[in-house]
């Protein structure tokens, strides 16, 4: 393997790519999967029959939106609504328009660390709640939610959707947890979204699709690395392999590569072999139920307020509280 000579990384990306592909086993981290094809990917995803998650959360926040909106607004006065990761705001728009509906004082802070899903979020918006109030914030989850601590003392409704929290092993999410946890004040409310264990095909299938959508995502990132580092990934030589363990609730994604290969970064002044077979480790999917999430809750300073199910039990929307 040729190391780089030159350590100073542009970007973080190229950083963790270097990183990642020189350590053993290999990894890289799903968040590059978003680019602007990744982006598009992942609407295709989402839209797949085999893709319960979506749908599942969309028929919780439909049928539950009215005890949602109580939660959220009970007698305590003008709240901000803050979302972590807005990204589109499709399934937050049936809230928001419950909301909005029902003369609620809020204000909508969604973040995002693209500026560019901020601004197509805030002009589809406009167009569909002219009156909803909106001030998007770009940034990090936690610098911003910081920032917005010290705005002003208005209580605080917090939206992590989308089982965001499963691309965390355990500890990590017990650390993000937490990390909310120490910006909420004792009125505040923090929702999100836990995808829950159920039939392991069920799960397969969701990641393993037999149309390839799920594997041209996975792949994305090696076409983003040919396509930013002037690499020479063949995206042919790699297999899409998914693995779920029904035990600890874990489902992981991996590119696999078929034969003994090298690729070169050229951007990194790097080169990469490969073994057959040998792996790259770039997602994990965790799965819940009660007690994990319980546990995880415990373990943050969290309490678990109330949960919304969808009809057949799928996926789980927890209000939690500060302990």
């Amino acid at each position: 393997m040729q190391h780089q000579t030159n350590t100073i990384f542009e970007t973080l990306f190229e950083e963790e790519v270097y990183q990642g592909l020189t350590d053993f086993p290999k990894h890289l981290s799903s968040k590059y999967f978003y680019d602007a094809q990744g982006d598009k990917l992942f609407q295709d995803i989402m839209n797949m029959p085999e893709y319960y998650l979506t749908d599942s959360e969309f028929e919780i926040l439909d049928t539950h939106k009215d005890r949602i909106a109580e939660w959220f607004s009970s007698e305590k006065g003008r709240f901000n609504l803050i979302e972590l990761g807005a990204g589109d705001g499709k399934k937050t728009k049936i809230l928001l328009k419950h909301l909005v509906k029902n003369n609620v004082s809020f204000t909508y802070k969604p973040i995002d660390i693209s500026q560019n899903v901020l601004n197509q979020l805030e002009k589809s918006l406009h167009e569909e709640l002219p009156g909803l109030n909106i001030e998007p914030r770009q940034g990090t989850y936690f610098e911003t939610l910081a920032d917005i601590n010290s705005d002003n003392g208005a209580r605080k409704v917090i939206l992590f959707l989308g089982s965001n929290i499963g691309n965390l092993l355990h500890p990590q999410a017990i650390d993000f947890l937490k990390s909310v946890q120490n910006l909420m004040n004792e009125d505040d409310l923090f929702f999100v979204g836990f995808d829950q264990k159920k039939n392991p095909q069920t799960i397969l299938d969701a990641y393993n699709d037999k149309a390839g959508i799920t594997e041209a995502f996975n792949k994305n990132v090696l076409a983003r690395i040919n396509r930013e580092l002037r690499a020479n990934f063949d995206l042919e030589k790699f297999l899409h392999w998914e693995v779920y363990d029904p035990e600890t609730g874990t489902a992981k994604s991996y590119l696999v590569s078929k034969e003994q290969q090298s690729v070169c970064i050229d951007k990194l002044n790097l080169k990469i072999d490969f073994k057959p077979w040998e792996t790259i480790h770039t997602e994990i999917s965790q799965k819940y139920d009660d007690e994990v999430v319980n546990w995880l809750a415990e373990k943050a300073g969290l309490q678990i307020v109330t949960q919304f199910s969808d009809q057949g039990n799928l996926y789980k929307d927890y209000l939690f509280k500060k302990e």
